[in-house]
């Protein structure tokens, strides 16, 4: 008998390096590599989970049932289309177990969430990277790229770490331009931050094969809890519940999660936050002649010169204690990727800069 072997794909997977939180001999060191909310979970949150601590001795319940009518509640959608997971990522693999294998494609753009391919081997299937135009993703690219294969295409709108939107207009043609079999995944983890976008929820709506994703780790800055939920047709949201686990949310997340989605005008006041900031921290890097495409996340990403250019920025960020996130692995080497802070966050940040700008000129 031979030894015992991971199934085909597995040892292809490149483990996944998350953004840096320390740095050896600091204790003022300013993260800004992860795009966490630098404002904390909103306080409904927080005492949600106080209370929900006195009951750990009880198993969650398995449908979800609350935080689904929350969230279709806050988002004007049927909370029988909704499925929830540990983080968006675990929506991610309900899908990609249940409809791509061995012999299938997985479609993502070439600056898309490092995790799409390793779902792809994971399951044994062949991730295929697509071109995007100008660190926007290009819609023709895609469907030019689309096989008798092809079981799944993830779409990162706004994209990540590239800041930008596709209009909904191009997410509709590329819905429109792919077959029945293969599913559209709208992957919408920083959908709050963009003004009067629903995050692809109508396409999701009206489309079999068009999936929508969100998150609590962003706006809702419940990252450490891992919360998230998709949308999509009754009979697609059928089928992932047959995979997922019955206990895959603690009764302390779907608590938190409940709270934080009701709490609307929290989530409208960190967004104006997050777009004040934001501009002032592009504008400030901009004069420095660093330009960023315009973002509609709670991150920007400058471009340099060149990948040493960057280098050395991130380098002397580093030495000032200041945590930034390298993007070279998503083919953008030239570039940083900046969490939007709070305003002093956002103050040491142009001042560091402004700092490394005068000891190179």
């Amino acid at each position: 008998m031979g030894r015992i072997a991971p199934q085909p794909g597995i040892m292809e997977i490149a483990l996944y390096q998350g953004g840096a939180s320390t740095l050896p001999g600091r204790s003022d060191v300013l993260k800004l590599s992860s795009n966490e909310n630098p404002r904390g979970a909103p306080p409904s949150a927080m005492a949600a989970v106080t209370e929900a601590a006195a009951r750990l001795h009880r198993y969650p319940p398995t449908d979800h049932a609350d935080l689904r009518a929350a969230i279709g509640e806050a988002h004007g959608l049927d909370p029988e289309r909704i499925i929830c997971g540990a983080g968006s990522d675990e929506v991610f693999v309900f899908l990609v177990q249940s409809y791509a294998g061995p012999g299938d494609e997985i479609l993502h753009t070439e600056h898309g969430f490092s995790l799409y391919p390793i779902l792809a081997h994971s399951v044994g299937a062949t991730p295929v990277s697509v071109p995007e135009r100008d660190r926007v993703v290009d819609v023709d690219a895609l469907l030019a790229g689309v096989t008798e294969r092809t079981r799944i295409v993830f779409l990162t709108n706004p994209g990540n770490p590239t800041a930008t939107r596709l209009p909904d207009a191009e997410v509709a043609r590329l819905a429109e331009g792919l077959p029945e079999s293969c599913l559209l995944i709208l992957d919408g983890a920083y959908a709050e931050y963009a003004e009067g976008y629903d995050g692809g929820a109508a396409l999701a709506e009206s489309r079999p094969n068009v999936v929508m994703t969100r998150t609590f780790s962003k706006i809702y800055g419940l990252g450490g809890l891992r919360i998230g939920w998709g949308y999509g047709a009754p009979e697609v949201i059928d089928v992932l519940n047959r995979v997922r686990a019955p206990f895959n949310l603690s009764g302390v997340q779907l608590a938190a999660a409940e709270a934080a989605v009701r709490d609307r005008d929290w989530v409208a006041a960190e967004r104006a936050a997050n777009a004040r900031n934001r501009a002032r921290l592009a504008g400030a890097l901009a004069q420095l002649g660093l330009p960023s495409d315009p973002s509609e996340t709670n991150f920007i990403l400058p471009r340099f010169a060149d990948a040493a250019e960057a280098e050395a920025c991130e380098a002397h960020l580093r030495g000032a204690g200041i945590l930034v996130r390298k993007v070279a692995g998503y083919g953008l080497p030239q570039c940083l990727r900046i969490t939007v802070g709070t305003d002093a966050d956002c103050d040491r940040v142009i001042a560091a800069i402004r700092d490394w700008r005068e000891g190179t000129a």
